[in-house]
């Protein structure tokens, strides 16, 4: 048995990270739960302030004011992968799929989506898996689509999950409709105020919590308000065709909310409402292969996956490892 060590106590001054020691063992890597939790800490930690952007989202006032959200290059998430797991340490694999033409609601135009799934594994760690999705009309659609699913699963490991945290933020625009004047970050958003121990909840009632502009910020434009309210709409439609459990859980793991209502950032609500037409076709795709299957060939699947009926499906990681169970199962029977 080998051992290779590479040591460090925490994050240098200047933001850069050093890989954690690990423990060798034939092609896998051993990592006990307190290098996890380190690994994780050190995952979480903001990018450098040179490495965020800022996407317009929305605008007001004949555009020159734009609603934008901070977000990084997925050159960043993958630098850091490498900084602190060596290229060797991390994998990702891709699944496209392309949904059927349905209307836009923004111009009415009969369009498909394309959608990306991103299997992101940490060795030794786990593996985590995200969805990324863009109109196929879109010359760059598998591209964003798939930085998207990307950025997604890293999340799910605490990577570039403060991004989450930034709330809505209205800033004067210049006449191409781009930021006359960047935002300054608060500290919890900067490697030095993070590992300062800043959080965001922490400072919550304190203007720096979120990014800020010297202008007092507009009041949202009647579009956005009217674009919320149909991608409401359109959620609490899926209640039926998703089931309640389904429905309900997408609504705690993606929105963090009980109701769609109850969320404010029309980004959040699109997202939302993206990960509930995935859904939809993953439900479609479950009852199809369903109908092949006994419901005595049906109950050890379900019990492998701790389920006692489909009805308790809540997340779609489980859906789609049930529909492929029930695939193979059905492949199986058919091949017999």
């Amino acid at each position: 048995m080998t051992t290779t060590k590479k040591n460090s106590e925490s994050v240098r001054s200047d933001g850069t990270y050093e890989t954690l020691s690990v423990r060798q063992r034939g092609t896998a890597l051993s990592i006990d739960l307190a290098d996890v939790r380190k690994l994780v800490a050190k995952l979480e930690v903001p990018f450098q302030p040179a490495q965020v952007e800022w996407r317009v989202m929305a605008t007001g006032q004949q555009g020159r004011r734009g609603l934008i959200m901070p977000y990084a290059d997925q050159r960043a998430y993958i630098d850091r992968l490498n900084e602190i797991f060596t290229p060797a340490g991390w994998t990702r694999k891709y699944t496209v799929t392309t949904s059927a033409n349905f209307e836009r609601d923004d111009d009415k135009k009969l369009v498909a989506k394309v959608f990306v799934t991103c299997d992101l594994t940490i060795h030794g760690i786990g593996s985590h898996s995200a969805t990324g999705e863009e109109w196929t009309d879109d010359d760059h659609a598998g591209t964003s689509a798939e930085a998207q699913a990307f950025k997604r699963a890293c999340a799910c490991f605490g990577l570039g999950r403060y991004l989450y945290y930034f709330t809505e933020t209205w800033v004067d625009l210049n006449d191409r409709q781009q930021l006359l004047e960047e935002p300054q970050l608060a500290g919890w958003a900067t490697p030095e105020g993070w590992n300062q121990g800043m959080r965001p909840h922490a400072v919550s009632k304190d203007r720096e919590a979120k990014p800020t502009s010297r202008r007092k910020p507009a009041r949202r434009e009647s579009n956005v308000q009217g674009n919320a309210f149909k991608l409401i709409q359109q959620i609490e439609a899926m209640a039926e065709p998703l089931g309640k459990k389904l429905y309900r859980g997408l609504l705690k793991t993606v929105g963090r909310v009980w109701k769609p209502s109850d969320i404010t950032d029309t980004a959040l609500l699109e997202k939302v409402w993206a990960e509930m037409q995935i859904a939809e076709q993953e439900v479609t795709r479950l009852e199809t292969v369903r109908q092949a299957i006994s419901a005595e060939d049906l109950s050890p699947i379900l019990q492998s996956l701790n389920l006692k009926s489909l009805d308790q499906v809540d997340n779609l990681d489980v859906m789609r490892k049930l529909s492929l169970a029930l695939e193979q199962k059905a492949g199986s029977l058919g091949a017999a």
